[in-house]
């Protein structure tokens, strides 16, 4: 039996909801599992050719043993032989959730070979227990835009509505952000009047993707949190945010860490937005590519794929 599974790249944090929000991106992480042999082997291709780790210290590897451990499935689930195959289209290091994707993908395939039986909840706490936030795991396991938070009985997630008139562009550098190195940049605290500013900011998210309220989404992507603190890693961002207002978006953000800019428009203005946003960059030297999300993407789903094996002639000539 061959197991398979289909994860999309995630944008999170969309301005103001940090470590809380995302939204699933058509950008798709796809991946197989063989069980046999000894020890877990992992054969990259796409966007994954370039990923240096080591096959037991890989994400994949982590989520697909995490999931064995939380099953308690005996060792043989979590060390025994598999090989894992993957392809990605999702870039690296930029923003849009490759680690997720790479978890997820990982977790789901243990649970589906092994029968464990996981509920999606229990796929989310794995994964971001590894991960360390859940903004890019949540949208990668159930696909949409999502809020994550955490309460003491564990995380809640809920769906977010996206209102039609409004589209996300996404422009992608060919270059990634350190994400430890933009977590590092962040202050360990802030001053209370921030905090409040925050909050309602973040308010402002949820309200104005669920009505496309330009002003309320004006406002929600205008961070406080960590953008200010993080925008001088990438350059050219400030050009490609005023880029994109100009053209008409709502506003201008970080897709997650970086090096990725997303904007929010409304739909009639978007193409001219992401035309707007590919030419800033390319100003400065530095070709981007677009990626458009008009409809609402799926999560993961998981495919098992029969053996199929070839009858054996006993005729006699």
């Amino acid at each position: 039996m061959t197991v398979r599974v289909r994860v999309p790249a995630s944008s999170s944090n969309l301005g103001s909801g940090f470590d809380c929000v995302g939204i699933a991106v058509d950008r798709w992480l796809v991946a197989s599992v063989t069980l046999g042999g000894t020890g877990i082997s992992i054969r990259r291709r796409g966007t994954l050719s370039a990923v240096p780790e080591r096959a037991d210290q890989d994400l994949f590897t982590r989520g697909y043993r995490a999931a064995c451990a939380a099953s308690g499935a005996p060792p043989g689930g979590a060390g025994g032989g598999a090989t894992i195959e993957a392809t990605s289209d999702i870039p690296v290091g930029c923003g849009l959730g490759s680690s997720a994707a790479a978890i997820v993908a990982g977790a789901l395939l243990a649970d589906a070979a092994f029968e464990l039986s996981l509920s999606r909840a229990q796929i989310l706490e794995i994964g971001t227990t590894i991960e360390g936030h859940p903004d890019n795991i949540a949208p990668a396991i159930y696909g949409g835009a999502v809020l994550s938070v955490h309460t003491p009985a564990g995380l809640v997630c809920a769906p977010l509505h996206v209102a039609r008139g409004i589209e996300l562009l996404i422009a992608v550098p060919p270059f990634p952000n350190d994400t430890k190195a933009a977590r590092a940049a962040l202050p360990q605290t802030l001053p209370h009047t921030d905090a409040a500013i925050a909050a309602s900011r973040a308010a402002a998210l949820v309200q104005g993707l669920a009505t496309g309220d330009g002003a309320l989404l004006g406002a929600a992507l205008d961070d406080v949190l960590h953008v200010p603190f993080r925008r001088g890693r990438i350059p050219g961002y400030d050009a490609v945010v005023a880029a994109a207002r100009n053209a008409g978006a709502f506003g201008a953000t970080l897709s997650g860490a970086g090096s990725a800019i997303l904007a929010i428009a409304p739909r009639e203005r978007s193409a001219a937005v992401g035309s707007a946003m590919l030419a800033a960059w390319r100003d400065v030297g530095i070709p981007a590519e677009l990626i458009e999300c008009s409809s609402t993407v799926a999560g993961a789903t998981v495919i098992h794929i029969p053996q199929t094996f070839q009858p054996v002639s006993t005729e006699i000539s």
